[in-house]
């Protein structure tokens, strides 16, 4: 997918997906709890709950409903319990896919992303048949013009980060899993808050394939990022910039 971030390589989304404000909350939501569940109800002292409090501000979603997300995941407001479950599998061509979900039921969110491989002719595998060939890594983004390419590299590369790439679209900034927040940090004493920073399975290679598989593909990755449960889906695709122009037009 040459000419195009390695990270939307990754991290396809289409743009009509994210226009769907209600499923987007729900997702954001459900992280906050999570993340606020996990640790401290203070996002200054609980990285995780900073992070999805920065992506779910940087979605628009309003003040009060980020409160109720907290207050739900420390107990002061009708608790919930939410299970982080990774699936893997196949896709069409091949290609390695990696779903993180969020789930209050294990048993439907198995069988519907079951479902959606099966029906895109691919398969689903257990748990670290595919994810030996990505890596775990942390990754943060800002805007284009959060600053020029080389402020930001050297911000970045000070800061601890291992790579950094830069386009119209924005600043992608990796780093290793455990050196997220430091890093984090550090570039947001210089620039500000990123649009976001999480971890994320970055893809060791990638492996190119023809437009037929490839809008089998782009389906699944759509069903599967229109169910509730999911909240990230990462895969090892490549394909040609005129097939992204075509399928995104």
């Amino acid at each position: 997918m040459a000419g195009h971030s390695q990270f939307k390589n990754i991290m396809y989304r289409k743009g009509a997906q994210d226009a769907k404000r209600a499923k987007v909350f729900t997702k954001l939501a459900k992280e906050i709890v999570v993340a606020a569940k996990s640790g401290l109800p203070d996002p200054d002292m609980n990285p995780r709950l900073r992070a999805a409090i920065i992506a779910a501000r940087a979605a628009n979603m309003p003040k009060d409903n980020i409160a109720r997300a907290v207050k739900r995941g420390t107990g002061e407001d009708s608790g919930e319990s939410y299970d982080e479950i990774r699936y893997e599998g196949y896709g069409p061509g091949g290609i390695a896919v990696i779903v993180e979900t969020l789930t209050d039921n294990k048993n439907r969110t198995a069988a519907e992303v079951r479902s959606s491989f099966s029906k895109s002719g691919g398969n689903l595998g257990e748990t670290g048949s595919v994810s030996f060939m990505f890596d775990h890594v942390g990754a943060i983004a800002y805007a284009a013009e959060a600053a020029s390419a080389d402020d930001m590299f050297e911000a970045a590369l000070e800061a601890g980060a291992d790579d950094v790439e830069s386009s119209d679209d924005g600043h992608e900034i990796v780093c290793a899993s455990d050196t997220l927040h430091q890093v984090r940090e550090a570039l947001e004493a210089r620039f500000g808050d990123p649009d976001s920073a999480k971890l994320i399975w970055r893809p060791q290679n990638t492996v190119p394939i023809d437009d037929e598989k490839a809008a089998s593909l782009f389906r699944l990755i759509e069903t599967l990022e229109d169910n509730d449960d999911v909240q990230n889906v990462y895969a090892n695709f490549e394909v040609s910039d005129a097939f992204m122009e075509s399928f995104s037009g």
